[in-house]
C-alpha cells in the first residue's frame, strides 16, 4: 500500500482491541454503538444510553478519544469512524476492531486516514471470510502494511485531511440540527397539535375573545398570520381528536404512489453508458441525510423504456418498502427505481417534506400493513388506505415556508460534503503514499478556496 515510504505492519503501531469492559466498570451505564449505527467515516445514530444490565453481550470493547473504531464485518461497507473526543464511557459491538495507535509512532490521524484509503479496503475484501456473514480477524488487520513518514510528515498530513473530515463533521452536525428543528415543527403542529390545544385553553378562559387575541395569547411564539390559521377546538374522527375543520384523508389522496423495477441485468443496452440515475434501497442506506444526491448505477434509455413508472421527478419521496421498510429520502434530481420502493409522487399543494415526516411518524402504522415469510415487505395496494390527518391548505403552505429554506440549506450542506469528501479522497491515496507532498496538496486545496 505504500509508495514512497517504508512499509511496516499495522500491529507494529497500533494495538488492537486493548481494552474491554470488566467486573470493575465504574459507571451504571454505559454509551453503545452497534454496526448498524456505523456509515463510511460516520456514526448515523448517536449512541445508546443504556444500562449495563440491559447491554447486550457483544457491548465488549471500549474506546478512547484517538481510536480508530472499524467493522471486521463486510468491510466492503467501510463502516468506520475516528473518535475525536474523549469518551470514557463508550462502547462499541464485538463486531468492531478498536484501533489504538502508539503515538510515539503514528499519528492517530494519520493511522485513521490510512485505514480509511480504498486500499486498505481491498486488503481487506481479499482476506474476508464466511459466506453469510464475510469478516475478517484482528490478526488480518495487525498484518496489513502502512506507509510510514516521519511523525511530523504524518502530522502534516493527518491536519490537512483533518481538516477536510472537519469541515464534513460540522456540516454534518448542522444537517442534524436543521433537519431536528423541521421535524420539531412538524410534531408540535400535526402530531401532537400544540397550536390547536392552546387556542383551546385560551379560548376556555376566554371565551368572548376574539380570535387575534386568542391567537396572540395562545401562540407567542409563531407570527400572527400563522397562529390564526390553527382553529381553538376539536372535532371527533376516525383517528380520535383532530382539529376543527382538518380531515382524514389517506396516503393515496396526497401523493401518487408509483413503484419500479429492475430491467434485465444480463442486457448490456440498458446499462452500458447508462446516463439515467436509477435507485435501490443500498443507495438510501448510506444516505446521513434524507437527501438523494445520485445514485450508484444508471440506466440507458432503452433501460428506462422497461420500467413501468419511467423517470420520477426530482421532489419524489422514496420509500424503501422491504428488507427493511423505512429507509427515506427526497430525490433532488429525475430518478428511475427498483422493485425495493415506493414512491411518493406529491399531488398540488402537498408537500414533500410533510410527506417526509409523516412517513418517519408512521413507521409503526407502515410496517404493521407488512406481510412475508422470508422478510417484510408492504405492497402499494397495503400503503395506498393508510389514514392520516390533513390540514388546510394555508397551513400545508405555512409549514411549506417555515421548512423548506431549513431543506434548501440541508441539501446545501450536502452537496458541499460531497464535494469535500471528493477533494479527500483524491488526495488521501496521494499523500500517505508519498506520491503528493504537502505543499503540493495545500495548493492544490487553495484552488477550491479551502
Amino acid at each position: 500500500m505504500g509508495g514512497e515510504w517504508p512499509l511496516i505492519r499495522l500491529g507494529e503501531v497500533a494495538k488492537i482491541n486493548p481494552d474491554t469492559i470488566g467486573r470493575d466498570w465504574p459507571y451504571a451505564h454505559i454509551r453503545y454503538i452497534d454496526i448498524s449505527s456505523v456509515g463510511v467515516g460516520e456514526i448515523l445514530i448517536p449512541p445508546q444510553w443504556i444500562k449495563i444490565s440491559d447491554a447486550p453481550n457483544r457491548a465488549k470493547r471500549l474506546v478512547r478519544m484517538g481510536d480508530t473504531v472499524l467493522s471486521t464485518v463486510r468491510p466492503n461497507r467501510r463502516s468506520m469512524f475516528f473518535v475525536s473526543q474523549r469518551c470514557d464511557d463508550l462502547v462499541v459491538s464485538t463486531g468492531f476492531a478498536v484501533l489504538r495507535p502508539n503515538t510515539q509512532l503514528v499519528a492517530p490521524r494519520f493511522l485513521y486516514a490510512c485505514v480509511f484509503n480504498e486500499a486498505f479496503t481491498e486488503y481487506l475484501v481479499a482476506r474476508e471470510k464466511g459466506a453469510a456473514y464475510p469478516a475478517v480477524s484482528p490478526e488480518d488487520i495487525a498484518n496489513a502494511e502502512l506507509p510510514l513518514p516521519p511523525l511530523p510528515e504524518q502530522q502534516a498530513i493527518a491536519c490537512i485531511l483533518g481538516s477536510l473530515d472537519d469541515k464534513i463533521e460540522l456540516n454534518r452536525r448542522m444537517n442534524r440540527t436543521l433537519e431536528e428543528m423541521a421535524r420539531a415543527i412538524f410534531k408540535s403542529w400535526f402530531i401532537d397539535f400544540d397550536p390547536v390545544r392552546a387556542k383551546a385553553q385560551v379560548r376556555r378562559e376566554h371565551p368572548k375573545w376574539t380570535d387575534d387575541q386568542v391567537s396572540r395569547a395562545a401562540c407567542p411564539k409563531l407570527k400572527p398570520e400563522i397562529a390564526r390559521l390553527f382553529p381553538d377546538s376539536f372535532e371527533d374522527s376516525e383517528l380520535g381528536e383532530i382539529p376543527k375543520g382538518w380531515e382524514v384523508k389517506t396516503i393515496g389522496d396526497l401523493a401518487e404512489i408509483v413503484g419500479g423495477s429492475t430491467p434485465r441485468t444480463t442486457e448490456a443496452a440498458f446499462w452500458e453508458g447508462g446516463t439515467h440515475p436509477w435507485a435501490t434501497p443500498k443507495d438510501l442506506s448510506k444516505l446521513s441525510v434524507p437527501v438523494l444526491l445520485g445514485t450508484e448505477r444508471q440506466i440507458t434509455d432503452d433501460g428506462l423504456a422497461q420500467i413501468s413508472s419511467g423517470l420520477l421527478p426530482a421532489g419524489t419521496l422514496l420509500l424503501s418498502s422491504r428488507a427493511p421498510i423505512g429507509y427515506l429520502a427526497i430525490a433532488e434530481m429525475p430518478v428511475a427505481i427498483n422493485q425495493g420502493f415506493i414512491a411518493m409522487k406529491p399531488r398540488d399543494g402537498v408537500s414533500n417534506l410533510y410527506l417526509l415526516f409523516w412517513a418517519r411518524a408512521a413507521h409503526e402504522e407502515i410496517v404493521s400493513r407488512a406481510n412475508g415469510s422470508t422478510f417484510l415487505e408492504i405492497s402499494k395496494a397495503s400503503f395506498r388506505p393508510i389514514p392520516l390527518v390533513v390540514p388546510p391548505s394555508d397551513v400545508f403552505a405555512a409549514f411549506e415556508h417555515f421548512a423548506q429554506p431549513l431543506f434548501a440549506r440541508l441539501v446545501s450542506n450536502e452537496r458541499g460534503s460531497r464535494t469535500l469528501a471528493a477533494l479527500r479522497d483524491a488526495l488521501l491515496p496521494k499523500l500517505i503514499s508519498g506520491e503528493l507532498r504537502i505543499p503540493d496538496a495545500e495548493r492544490f486545496l487553495q484552488k477550491y478556496g479551502l
